[in-house]
């Protein structure tokens, strides 16, 4: 047949076995052609047929050449639509539609019946009244020429016309139907349900209906049956061009016709599917859903009974063999009741065709007597045989559990997940006994990880994804949880054991196993800092290590460094562990009340020693580790005071390594803890730049003296310097002149001030000639420079006419006798008797042996690391003294704020705001109270006496 000069090779329409249906419900179809001149856009022609036994070749040459266009379509009223190349389809008044362009009218189509025209880009129809056999062919060859041949067109939705809801509609006329109808044709299905079961899909022999509806040729090609709303089968076959089924596939999704399947086989199910179609539509819906349940269900009694008989490991090969082609024959009955499982299934609420072929294989395999606790055993026995070394078939355990999952999540939890998580509970339990018995804590641990992630894998390999939380937490119950306790306090290997020998790996071990149950890494943070505080405590408290305060803060710093790394390596960085450490170290260095003292001196041994040689990068580490202890002390103000003395010093001596790193110091205590906390040392370093500008000024106000300088003169600001106890030292009249002239110089530049003289923190260099000539410049304080001056006027002096000659006090003059006299290799004199300890009674007299190899002698004096008692009480003394303004400062802060407040609130507020510099005592904060309340500052009120008012 030739359309539009367009060849097509073959169409086959199926018809419905009623006729009598009205033409609106008959019109569709596909026409394919196999002409291969047409290319671009894997376009091909497609025409629209009407399912009709004789339809009018004009019909078809007029309406049914389609083809997408991408301009030229729009559409001006309701009685006209304008095609590409101004063709137009126009309304020729009641009885038709005219198809004309500008120039003439190429062909007409008049008629009284109703039709349809269904149109690429979406749904469109128009109507014309009129007899259907009188349509008339159009057989212009201008038209053909002009427009057919040359183009297509497409109709496109009108703007104005409402969509239609298509629907299908029952009968018009009544249906006589052959009484045995259903019979036969169930009959037909069930055969071939059969076959299918049997495997023997490929050989229904179908020749007779096949050729009622496709003819005699045969050959393999493409069939492609389509479906339009369910109310119409069409079957187009011997498409050879796959291409060609691509653009028919194509307009079915643009035409809302469903394709319901693609054949490669020229004989297909299409007669199969055509029947059980057939039985739905004339109402037999109940016996076909019934036939098929009770069909399915004999098949699979005999499918069970094969696999009943397989033995040994056969028994999942064959329920897995089995169940592949169950799914296979299910697919293919799915697809021959397709129309059933879409109409039918649903307006009944019943199961669809696959869910129902999936629960009768539940019930009458899974759920069988014989089969259900042979395959729990089975699966079970393979998990236990993978858990002790064995290999199993991993691949055939995950088909056999993805069966179950198939058939349902309550399935698979069920009739599996439960009694696994149950057996594998009482596995672990009894393993993990058995391993905490002979094993040390560390080997558990990695027993346990293993079983751990060997489960994690067997998940990924055949189980349930839902499933590896559950059973992770069976083993975290049974191997980690219900043993927890014991393995962090095992003997000679738990936590504390890890922690004393650096086990870092055991430890990251432990924590990342406890972290995933409940309180886990609580019992770990709780052993932790237990034996972290006995451990600083023990530190902090034994006398002997108290002798040494650098040795004793250097334990602290590496104790520190040691638990900062197992956080960091092994508890990755938990802040929780962090605090729990900060914690611990400030409970044990605040224990001991010297601690402020320790962490001072060991700043003061490092400037002046202990940082030679070291890089700015070391030294920036060391005074970050000193901040970090400092941060942990409650008295920080104590600190400040001995910071201060130490730094004096450092200063004064010029003993200090880096000026820099001083200053850096100083930046990280002000960044800490506040302006005013450093305002007094920075101080100290100003004045020491102002005094070497005084004394240049001074030398070039005296020039008699000469350009060596033979007096430095450091003047100190009395409110920024350590205070000290103002001692009367007799000096030499050759250095009470010297004194004397600068008094007087700097008194006279400076008005309304007032110098002392701090002996007790000077130096001075002297030279001095021994016995056999030696000649040696010592480096001495300013009181052993006294002394020494001494036995330049007499031989041979006694301890008390020393003490007399120089007014020195007792204490300064036995530690600079003792450096001058019993220091081996710096004693320039002599005792007698010989001894260690200066006594009242000794002797003294110059060592003319005295020797050594420098020419420069540094004689140190020899002072105590550590305070006195009495120095101690004194320091603490100026501390509580220090503290009273502060705390009175901060009580009227608060009040001015809050105007009114209790006694316990006032206690709370002072506390926390002076909490960065001291912990303020409750009772000398009530002393203050009561001294502000004195001084009018505050008053208590009259009914409530724990109530206190600010005054204005």
């Amino acid at each position: 047949m030739a359309l539009g000069g367009v060849s097509v090779e073959k169409c086959y329409v199926s018809s419905c076995p009623v006729v009598e249906e009205s033409l609106s419900d008959q019109i569709q179809g596909v026409m394919v052609s196999k002409e291969e001149q047409i290319t671009g856009n894997l376009s091909r022609i497609e025409s629209v047929s009407v399912v009709n036994k004789e339809v009018p070749e004009g019909i078809l040459n007029l309406f049914l050449y389609e083809r997408k266009v991408s301009s030229g379509i729009s559409c001006n009223d309701g009685n006209v639509l304008v095609m590409e190349d101004n063709l137009v389809l126009k309304r020729d008044g009641c009885s038709g539609f005219e198809i004309s362009d500008d120039r003439s009218s190429v062909g007409k189509v008049k008629g009284d019946d109703c039709f349809e025209f269904v149109a690429v880009g979406g749904v469109s129809s128009f109507s014309s009244e009129g007899d259907l056999s009188s349509i008339q062919s159009v057989e212009s060859n201008e038209f053909r020429q002009n427009y057919l041949d040359r183009t297509r067109f497409s109709v496109i939705p009108m703007s104005n016309q409402k969509k239609r809801n298509f629907q299908i509609e029952a009968f018009k006329h009544r249906v006589v139907v052959d009484p045995k109808y259903a019979d036969k044709t169930w009959k037909i299905l069930e055969h071939a349900i059969h076959e299918i079961y049997n495997h023997n899909a490929s050989g229904l022999s179908f020749e007779e209906l096949y050729s009622e509806f496709c003819g005699d040729e045969g050959g393999v090609s493409y069939d492609i049956v389509m479906s339009y709303f369910g109310a119409i089968s069409v079957m187009i076959t011997h498409i050879m061009d796959f291409e060609m089924i691509l653009c028919v596939v194509r307009w079915c999704v643009v035409c809302s016709v469903v394709v319901i399947r693609v054949y490669q086989i020229t004989v297909s199910s299409l007669c199969c599917e055509w029947n059980a179609y057939n039985m739905v539509l004339h109402k037999f819906g109940e016996k076909l859903y019934k036939g098929l349940v009770h069909t399915m269900t004999l098949h699979l009694i005999e499918i069970s009974k094969s696999i009943e008989a397989a033995q040994g490991s056969l028994f999942l090969e064959e329920l897995n063999r089995k169940w592949n082609d169950h799914n296979k024959a299910l697919q293919m009955i799915r697809d021959i009741l397709m129309y059933m499982d879409r109409t039918y299934i649903p307006s009944t609420h019943k199961t669809p065709v696959h869910e129902l072929g999936l629960n009768l294989w539940r019930d009458n395999i899974i759920h069988s007597e014989k089969i259900q606790t042979r395959l729990l055993n089975t699966l079970l026995g393979l998990v236990y045989r993978e858990r002790t070394g064995e290999v199993i078939n991993r691949g055939l355990m995950r088909n056999i559990i993805k069966m179950l999952m198939d058939l349902g999540s309550s399935v698979y939890q069920e009739d599996f997940e439960k009694p696994f998580l149950e057996v594998s509970s009482e596995f672990y339990k009894g393993e993990s006994q058995t391993f905490i018995e002979c094993c040390d804590c560390g080997e558990y641990l990695k027993k346990a990880e293993r079983r751990l992630n060997e489960e994690m894998e067997r998940v990924t390999h055949y189980l349930d994804a839902k499933s590896e939380t559950k059973i992770t937490n069976v083993v975290e119950k049974e191997m980690i949880a219900n043993h927890m306790l014991r393995l962090v306090h095992m003997e000679n290997s738990g936590l504390v054991n890890m922690l004393l020998d650096d086990r870092y790996e055991d430890l990251g071990r432990m924590y990342n196993l406890f972290r995933r149950v409940p309180n886990g890494l609580s019992s770990i943070r709780e052993v932790m800092t237990s034996h972290l505080r006995e451990t600083g405590k023990q530190l902090v408290t034994d006398p002997e290590r108290l002798k040494d305060p650098v040795e004793f803060v250097q334990r602290l710093l590496d104790e520190k460094d040691k638990y900062d790394n197992i956080i960091s390596s092994a508890f990755n960085n938990d802040k929780t562990f962090q605090n729990a450490l900060n914690s611990s170290f400030e409970f044990f260095i605040n224990l001991n009340p010297r601690s402020p003292e320790f962490i001072s001196l060991f700043v003061d041994d490092k400037l002046r020693k202990g940082l030679k040689g070291v890089s700015e990068e070391d030294i920036e580490s060391i005074l970050d580790k000193v901040m970090m202890l400092f941060r942990y002390l409650q008295e920080k103000d104590v600190f400040e005071k001995y910071y201060k003395q130490h730094l004096a010093k450092r200063l004064l001596s010029g003993k200090t390594v880096s000026d820099d790193a001083e200053r850096s110091l100083i930046v990280k205590l002000k960044t800490e803890c506040g302006y005013q906390f450093t305002s007094k040392l920075e101080g100290m370093f100003t004045d020491m730049k102002t005094s070497q500008d005084t004394m240049q000024d001074f030398y070039a106000n005296h020039p008699e003296l000469g350009d060596s300088r033979t007096l430095v003169v450091q003047v100190l600001t009395t409110g920024s310097w350590p205070t000290q106890p103002s001692v009367t030292c007799n000096l030499p009249a050759e250095m009470s002149a010297l004194c004397e002239k600068f008094r007087s110089f700097y008194l006279g530049t400076h008005t309304g001030r007032r110098l002392s003289w701090q002996t007790n923190m000077g130096t001075a260099d002297i030279k001095a000639i021994f016995g056999k000539g030696q000649k040696h410049e010592l480096n001495v304080s300013t009181y052993q420079m006294c002394v020494l001056m001494l036995f330049n006027n007499a031989d041979r002096l006694s301890y008390k006419e020393i003490e007399q000659a120089t007014g020195i006090p007792a204490s300064d003059l036995k530690r600079c006798l003792q450096s001058l006299a019993c220091v081996k290799g710096k004693n320039v004199l002599r005792k007698e008797p010989m001894s260690k300890d200066i006594g009242e009674d000794d002797a003294f007299f110059v060592n003319d042996k005295f020797s050594s190899k420098f020419y420069k002698v540094k004689i140190g004096t020899v002072v105590a690391q550590k305070e006195s008692e009495p120095e101690k009480q004194e320091t603490r003394q100026r501390v509580e003294e220090d503290r009273k303004p502060q705390i009175e400062a901060a009580i009227v802060r608060i009040m001015k704020s809050r105007r009114v407040l209790d006694h316990n609130n006032i206690i709370t507020e002072v506390t926390k705001q002076l909490q960065s510099r001291f912990l303020a005592n409750p009772t000398e904060i009530k002393k203050r109270i009561e001294s502000l309340i004195e001084r009018d500052f505050l008053e208590r009120d009259n009914v409530d006496r724990k109530l206190y008012r600010y005054l204005a």
